[in-house]
């Protein structure tokens, strides 16, 4: 597959109409493939909360638009924040890694890809406020 402007302009048409103002395309080659890889179009106020992996790292690369990345210690301060954009960083977050994004500009899409196949988020891969 080629992935060309016109794919990406139906993506970010999907995420705009979205109710979460995101959509993302499977790249695997069949539902049985054991790795995650997608694109995944964000729009400004897509909500996107405090999570990690457990299983897992995660590469992003900025494919267009702005997003920032944010990095929390286990107490849920901020750490870091990686700006995102076409031509910059390709980021490798670590596996149990809490982090969290913004989306900076509409029309923004980043390729994702992750290690075994898709599941959901788990209660302990959420970040919930600290309680003393």
């Amino acid at each position: 597959m080629v992935i060309t402007k016109e794919i990406l302009d139906e993506l970010t048409e999907k995420a705009k109409s979205s109710d979460r103002l995101r959509c993302n395309l499977d790249l695997r080659n069949s539902a049985d493939d054991q790795s995650q890889r997608m694109l995944n179009a964000l729009e400004p106020g897509t909500v996107m909360p405090r999570h990690r992996h457990k299983d897992t790292s995660e590469t992003c690369v900025c494919i267009r638009g702005h997003f920032e990345e944010y990095f929390y210690d286990e107490r849920g301060n901020l750490m870091e924040t990686l700006d995102m954009v076409p031509g910059g960083v390709v980021l490798n977050i670590e596996k149990g890694q809490w982090h969290s994004l913004k989306c900076l500009e509409s029309g923004t899409v980043l390729l994702e890809a992750k290690d075994g196949p898709y599941h959901p988020l788990e209660e302990d891969e959420i970040y919930r406020e600290f309680e003393n």
